[in-house]
């Protein structure tokens, strides 16, 4: 069975949007990435750091999930990561209203001795530093996936930078891809992106679906248009741990697989955004994935008679 590690926050969020709010509730990519990747038959074990106020059931919730935690400090005197956030009629903007990073403000990640030799790594949007650390810990990864965000580019670039130049595929919205290359196109800014050192180029665009860029090879996959989008939150890292998920149970990297596991990844987001926080992909389904995958696949299929 091939071993995926996942290095992001396991979390507290407070979420409110036009359709009601919460208090909190389990939450952060790291949490998100797995719940997604678990829906592949593949050995996967998060790296992260909580507070001794993470509830117990929260716990036995990633473990159900067959989520191995051993790469989960629990440092009982501090307090775990919390962040809020209000979103906007449109569901596609959002005020964050509080970020309290306690015990991730010193957050040293320890990859298990077990998980050392993963064939995948999914750095999740951390600290470059934490990112570096992994990637030291590991041995011979045969692929490296990063996603980051503009803050990290405004506060960090020089350690960012590194860290690209170290990995195989990077995740970013539209937005951060123009601020990493300076560039407006999204091709141009793929290209410089690729000349930093990851040879696969991943550009979110939320509702309006993802593209894929490989030296001079593109693919755009369409989001699924859904009739409510009752919470965004967590959807990107729904996309990623999906996509790393299915990279890690094929095996297979080339530029063919990779338009699979981009569709794979925003099959899942599109379950994401059903409900609050993460209570959707903690009660989906394998019937209910493939039933949604044909019409992903209804979606993008024609034929066309050229002259």
């Amino acid at each position: 069975m091939s071993k995926l590690v996942i290095v992001g926050t396991v979390a507290f969020d407070a979420i409110e949007t036009p359709f009601g709010k919460t208090d909190k509730i389990l939450g952060g990519a790291g949490t998100y990435i797995g719940l997604a990747a678990n829906n592949f038959d593949i050995d996967s074990s998060i790296v992260s750091v909580v507070g001794g106020d993470f509830p117990q059931e929260y716990i036995n919730i990633l473990k159900e999930k067959n989520i191995n935690l051993d790469g989960l400090e629990i440092i009982q005197e501090g307090k775990t990561f919390f962040w809020s956030g209000r979103y906007h009629n449109d569901m596609n903007s959002r005020d964050t209203l509080d970020t309290q990073l306690n015990v991730l403000a010193d957050f040293q990640p320890k990859v298990p001795n077990a998980y050392k030799n993963a064939e995948v790594v999914m750095l999740g949007n951390l600290h470059p530093l934490v990112q570096q650390s992994v990637l030291e810990q590991m041995e011979k990864p045969k692929l490296v996936i990063l996603d980051t965000m503009n803050f990290w580019m405004d506060n960090t670039l020089a350690e960012l930078t590194k860290v690209i130049s170290q990995i195989d595929v990077i995740t970013i919205n539209d937005e951060e891809a123009r601020q990493l290359s300076g560039e407006y196109s999204l091709v141009k800014a793929a290209r410089k992106i690729n000349k930093m050192g990851p040879a696969y180029v991943v550009i979110k665009k939320g509702e309006h679906g993802a593209l894929l860029f490989h030296n001079d090879q593109m693919f755009f996959a369409p989001a699924l248009p859904l009739e409510d989008v009752f919470d965004p939150t967590g959807a990107g890292d729904t996309f990623a741990g999906g996509f790393a998920g299915y990279l890690a149970k094929t095996g297979d990297y080339s530029f063919e697989n990779m338009k699979n596991a981009i569709i794979y990844g925003s099959n899942l987001a599109s379950f994401c955004v059903e409900k609050f926080g993460t209570e959707r992909m903690l009660d989906l389904d394998q019937k209910e994935i493939e039933k949604r995958l044909e019409t992903f696949q209804a979606l993008t299929q024609f034929n066309i008679s050229l002259a």
